[in-house]
């Protein structure tokens, strides 16, 4: 689909470039950097929550706001331009949706006030000074940290008890918080009995690499890091488990629902509904130096039966019958 049909969805105006500066000046300009695909539907869902929320708050498309929305897909080199392109918009405010967004709209502007969603360790990435007050222009909702990532290791291993080696796939390029959450995962796999051998991947033979490497030797697992590229190719990397029969930890419930064996976290599309409540203060003076970084409170366990993942892995591996 392309961007002026998907937009259309969301009643947003298709104006043209050129015909900005004759927009009232009582309406107000938000930009919205986006990680994903455009047609993801995870992503549609996400982007439709947040308009829909500003528009319960005031805002209506087309009335007293234009969204502006780009989509990078996870393609590092995307970020930088539509980072670019959107402060060279002159917006009121920004919404980042993950780490490299908010990194590559950072190196472009100090000013315009940022809001994320979706970034792990904010202090620890220097994008905010503390959680209680970001200071600065940044400020937004946090998501994964190492503890929760050690939980994923111990309910990997309590649903799948064969697994012995759980390989952690991300890219580097667009998971540079990576780091953070593989020392979660390490810490919890000894007592576990467990090893974990770091996967990085940069594209889709990579991936198939790493599956298939995991199957050689009894005992593998994969889990999917959250990550810009994890969530693009979700389809594939649980393709690949499918076909050699390993159990897949994914970052959210649409890997569940995709066909892997499971997923711990929290509502990602709610949180694009939180941040425009962000939006709205920004947009009514607020600063977001004095707005705090806000963690999530809500989490849900979703399971796949083996013998309904897409990934059935070998029976004794598993703590459910499967007849």
């Amino acid at each position: 689909m392309r961007r002026r049909e998907f937009i259309a969805t969301l009643g947003a105006a298709a104006l043209p470039l050129t015909g900005y500066a004759q927009q009232s000046e009582g309406v107000r300009r938000v930009g919205l950097l986006n990680a994903f695909p455009e047609n993801d539907p995870v992503n549609r869902a996400s982007v439709m929550a947040f308009a829909g929320a500003l528009e319960r708050l005031g805002w209506v498309e087309g009335r007293n706001i234009r969204i502006d929305y780009r989509f990078a897909a996870g393609d590092p080199a995307l970020f930088k331009t539509y980072a670019a392109e959107l402060v060279g918009l002159s917006p009121d405010a920004i919404l980042a949706s993950n780490t490299p967004a908010v990194a590559a709209v950072r190196q472009q502007t100090r000013a315009i006030p940022i809001v994320f969603v979706r970034v792990s360790d904010p202090v620890g990435q220097g994008f905010v000074e503390s959680l209680a007050r970001p200071g600065g222009n940044i400020t937004g909702f946090s998501v994964y940290d190492a503890q929760l990532m050690g939980k994923w290791v111990q309910l990997l291993k309590e649903v799948a008890p064969c697994v012995t080696r759980v390989a952690v796939i991300f890219n580097p390029d667009t998971a540079p918080y990576a780091a953070l959450l593989n020392r979660g995962i390490e810490a919890a796999a000894p007592s576990l009995g467990m090893t974990v051998p770091f996967a990085p991947v940069h594209d889709d033979p990579g991936i198939e690499d790493i599956v298939a490497a995991q199957e050689r030797e009894p005992g593998g697992g994969l889990i999917a890091l959250p990550d810009s590229f994890n969530t693009s190719h979700r389809d594939l990397i649980i393709a690949a488990a499918s076909r050699h029969r390993l159990p897949v930890m994914g970052a959210a419930d649409y890997f569940a629902r995709a066909g892997g064996l499971m997923s711990y976290g929290f509502d990602l599309v709610d949180q694009y509904a939180q941040a425009a409540s962000y939006i709205d203060g920004i947009l009514k003076g607020a600063s977001p130096g004095d707005l705090p970084v806000q963690q999530p409170t809500k989490y849900s366990l979703t399971i796949n039966l083996p013998r309904r993942s897409a990934s059935r892995f070998r029976p004794e591996c598993s703590t459910w019958p499967t007849r």
